[in-house]
Parts: C-alpha cells; structure tokens; sequence
C-alpha cells in the first residue's frame, strides 16, 4: 500500500494538487495510508470520514434523499462523496469510498465485499467504479484502499498541471 500513496503523492507533488477523501467503509484508512509517507502534508489537504448516512449529508453534502432511493453503497452516493469532498476542501481530487466491507450487511443485490470507489478532479465529473472484492473485512478494506490509491494516481498522472 505504501508504494500506492508514494506514487500518488509523487503523482500530486509533480503538479501541485491536493487531495482530499471521502471515505465510509475504509474508516479513514485510505488518509492513514497516504499521510504514513513522510511529507505528504505538501499533498494530503483533509479527509472526512462519513460511516453514516447522517454524516454523508451533514459533512457532504449528499442528498439524503439520495440515499433513501439508492442506498449509501451506490455509484450515485460514492460520486457525491467525492463531490462533496471537492466542495468542502482545497483539493484539486477527491477520492470517495462507500461499500459493504462484512462479514455482515450484504444482500443479494449488494453482496459483502461490494464496494464503489469515486474519483473526481476539480472542474471534472465524478466517476464510480464498482468492485467486488473478496475475502473478510480486513481483506475487503485493505482491498479498496489499494484500488483507491491506484485510481486516484492514474486519474492524476493523465491530468495536466492543473485539474
């Protein structure tokens, strides 16, 4: 995971972006693993943590609404997070992260280890991208911060100076 937010701290130093999270089933996981590396202040502006709905629209902005028609562990939700990430912060990207890490909580329409990862850069879309992970809770975790941190470096290192 380390190599994972040194290439995306890489990645944002190299354009001088900042990057906020939004995060839900990770717990804050994805900010711990980008500000372990040393001297990723000069990237990492703030992180909001929103494991309940309530805090998704007191923190973000989502719409509760929203979630009453799709669920928190939606493509729709996650896009918003990150929306909202972007709106209440400095940062250039936002990374979301809404899903069902287990061992309960899965249904057959939103099994364990569902999860939506969202990217958006400021000025840009939102994009989720949806992942089934496998294995336990910890497994489904670590899984989604390291598909975060893949995601939001690739999002970076194909921008320009600025989003």
């Amino acid at each position: 995971m380390s190599a994972d937010a040194i290439r995306l701290i890489d990645a944002c130093r190299a354009r001088g972006w900042r990057v906020a999270t939004a995060e839900s089933c990770t717990g804050g996981l994805i900010g711990a693993a980008i500000t372990t590396i040393a001297g990723s202040s000069d990237v990492y502006e703030r992180g909001f943590v929103t494991y309940s709905n309530e805090a998704k629209t007191e923190l973000l902005d989502v719409p509760a609404v929203l979630i009453a028609e799709v669920g928190a562990v939606s493509a729709e939700v996650a896009e918003a997070m990150a929306r909202g990430a972007l709106a209440r912060s400095r940062a250039d990207l936002a990374i979301s992260v809404t899903g069902v890490a287990g061992p309960g909580g899965g249904t057959e329409a939103k099994p364990v280890g569902l999860v939506y990862i969202g990217i958006m850069k400021r000025g840009g879309k939102p994009v989720a991208h949806c992942f089934i992970f496998p294995g336990d809770r910890e497994a489904v975790r670590l899984s989604s911060v390291r598909a975060a941190l893949e995601l939001a470096a690739e999002a970076v290192e194909s921008s320009g100076s600025r989003p």
